[in-house]
């Protein structure tokens, strides 16, 4: 079910060690990642600092495009829970004045997404 859930687009928690191990070149001073998600090539990761999304491109996934979102940014923010046929969550992010949202990712059942959106708030508020 784990393929299964990566294929469709949803994200599954990863381990903030091995985030840090891989990424640790893209924090700053005293910047720890917090809460990390992983789908099937790309990454995002919770920092003390800010959001950071890996979008790996290409076929070969050769190349990453990384964004970085301090939360002094994020304006808004929306959750969309699972229901009874749609078995997933949906986080949605705002960035400033922008119409359409900046983020948007799905999780699976395993992620307790009221947390996620909790953590936003504390980082947001």
């Amino acid at each position: 079910m784990g393929l299964f859930n990566k294929i469709l687009g949803n994200a599954s928690e990863a381990s903030t060690e091995k985030l840090t191990e891989k990424y640790g070149r893209l924090l700053v001073e005293n910047e720890n990642i917090e809460l990390g998600f992983k789908l099937l090539r790309d990454t995002f990761m919770f920092t003390n600092k800010r959001l950071i999304i890996i979008d790996v491109q290409g076929l070969t996934g050769s190349k990453s495009e990384y964004k970085s979102m301090p939360y002094k940014s994020i304006s808004r923010f929306s959750l969309e829970t699972s229901g009874t046929f749609d078995l997933d969550a949906e986080l949605k992010i705002w960035i400033s004045s922008e119409n359409t949202p900046s983020v948007s990712k799905k999780f699976n059942k395993s992620i307790d997404v009221y947390e996620v959106q909790k953590y936003l708030a504390n980082k947001v508020m």
